[in-house]
This record gives structure tokens, sequence and C-alpha cells, in this order.
């Protein structure tokens, strides 16, 4: 696949002069149905139409470029132009990724979008040391619990089989009792059919686009964040584009930014509705269940400011102070 992406940046080298049209390489994890795919797309025509045909951005879906967990090595070194990633993934690397995962720190879309606003200076200054150029990042709806058995109290999540997607969402597991295995979103259909594991924390999007009620029974509301996707261009690239080309492709993708939140906002009712209509059982959890979350939330929030240090106190000052 490396072999294969080079190739294409071969054929297609970097060039400032405009001379010729030039193609882009946009990896994603997502499916094309999946909005935040969809609103790549449509990030990708308006940029097409914006140079005049001389920059094209071929999206490519589900994983079938690059996995997930590979898109931003590929970016940072050039082996495709821009990537979309949910960063979180990648807080192992700079625990700052993690700034849109802390439980109950943002927990509407309002509060996703001050965060985001307060996030992206350190942001910007992280990716830039990695080659990469942020553009622009669209959130997930709050996340919800999923389970295959009612869950009432704390005691009912000891000891089951979680999948988690991130640190942060191995950490909350490993805080509430139950087991952590990293499954990227390609991955989980098969992982939940097969018993890999039982549970996870996740929008209602991913849950539609899963069908997740074929393994699993009850859904939780309990809001405890917003992810994003994050879309990034690797700085070399960008750099090689010439002024107006640049202009187009960070224009659109402020554009890109504000439709993708507000579609998620849109989806996000539906989302957990279409879980109920398909048989599952949607509430909010049980007293118990989320007096444990707080718990939890606190406890992550605090470990959060220590491995990040200014970075982190310079994130939460500047979200506080809006």
């Amino acid at each position: 696949m490396k072999l294969h992406a080079t190739a294409i940046l071969a054929a297609t080298a970097l060039t400032a002069t405009g001379a010729a049209a030039e193609t882009w390489d946009m990896p994603v994890a997502y499916p094309a149905s999946n909005y935040h795919t969809e609103n790549a797309q449509a990030f990708a025509d308006a940029v097409k139409d914006c140079t005049g045909g001389e920059l094209e951005i071929v999206i490519h879906a589900g994983g079938s470029l690059f996995k997930g967990d590979e898109i931003k090595r590929a970016v940072q070194l050039g082996e495709a132009q821009i990537g979309e990633r949910l960063l979180s993934a990648h807080a192992n690397e700079n625990p700052v990724f993690a700034y849109d995962s802390i439980p109950f720190l943002a927990t509407s879309f309002e509060a996703s979008e001050a965060l985001r606003v307060a996030a992206a200076p350190t942001l910007s200054k992280v990716l830039a040391e990695q080659n990469l150029t942020l553009l622009y990042s669209v959130p997930w709806p709050p996340q919800g619990l999923y389970f295959s058995k009612p869950v009432a109290s704390p005691a009912d999540m000891e000891g089951v089989k979680f999948r988690a997607y991130n640190s942060i969402t191995a950490r909350v597991a490993e805080l509430a009792g139950m087991v952590p295995t990293q499954i990227e979103a390609a991955d989980l259909k098969q992982a939940l059919a097969t018993g890999l594991v039982s549970s996870m924390i996740s929008s209602g999007s991913t849950g539609v686009d899963e069908s997740v009620w074929e393994d699993m029974t009850n859904f939780y509301d309990v809001k405890a964040w917003l992810p994003r996707n994050t879309v990034f261009v690797n700085t070399e690239a960008f750099e090689a584009l010439e002024g107006s080309a640049q202009a187009c492709v960070t224009e659109e993708a402020a554009k890109a930014e504000a439709r993708g939140a507000q579609k998620a906002a849109e989806l996000s009712g539906g989302f957990v509705a279409t879980l109920a209509e398909h048989g599952m059982d949607v509430n909010p959890p049980a007293e118990p269940v989320m007096g444990k979350l707080g718990e939890i939330g606190e406890t992550m929030t605090a470990e959060w400011q220590e491995s990040t240090g200014e970075d982190g106190t310079a994130i939460i000052e500047a979200y506080k102070a809006q």
C-alpha cells in the first residue's frame, strides 16, 4: 500500500508552477455514506471549483488507501497529501491530541465549538512540529454508552469487554472496571459479531453506521464528550501550492468546518431515534452509573492537565474564559 501511495506521489510530483493540474489523495477512515466523508467530498469538490480544476482532491473512504491508524503518518511522510483522522487516537504521541475527549468537559455542540477555538493555537503548533498544517475539524454527536445487557449500577460494568478507539476511552474502561480492546472503525462490525467486545462508548452515528442493534441491546445517552475528526495537510505539499490555491484550500476548509458542525447537530437526534426504532433500549444512565462516570471524568481531567502541562493549561484557561 505504501509503495502504491509513493508511486502516486511520484506521478503527481509537487509543483508550484500551476502548469498542470495536481491531484491530492485524501484517505479517510469512515464509509462514503458517513456525514464526515460526505463533508470531505463536498470540500474536495469546492476546492476543485475554486482552483478552476488546478487542484483535485480524491477521497479514499473506509480506510481503502490507508487504515485509520495509518492515515496521520502517511500524510506526515507525504505518502498522501491530505487526510482526516480522529486525532485523539494519537494521544499516546502527544496528550494534547485528546483535548476533545476529556469526559464531561464539553458536552454540547456549543461547548465543543468553544473548546475547538480554545485549542486551535496549541493544536496547530503541535501539528506544525510534525510537518502537518491544520485545516478543519468536525464534531461527532455526543458520546453514549452501548452494552449488550442492561446496566443499572457500576457493578454491572465490571469485567465487560469494551471497545476502545483511543487511550482516553481505554482509560474510561479501566476506571469503570471494564476490559478495553483497541479496535478501529473499519473492524468494529466484526469485533461485535464475534463477541470480541460487547460494549463501547461512541456516538449515535457510529451505532447507525454499524447497525449495532444486530449485536447490542442498550444505549445510554450519557453525552460524555464530542470527539472531532480533524483534517490536516502535509505542510510541504500545502506550501508548494500557488498562493491562490492555498487560499482556496483554507477558505473551503473554513466552510467545511461550519457545514460539518451544522450537519452533526442536525443528525444527532435522528441517530438516537434510529437506534430505538431498531429495537435498542435507549435511556439516560441510571443515577449510580452517572455518579461513577462523573468521578471518572474528574479523575481524567486532572490526569490530562498533568500530562499536558502548559499546553493543556492554556487550552483549559482559554476555554473557560469564553
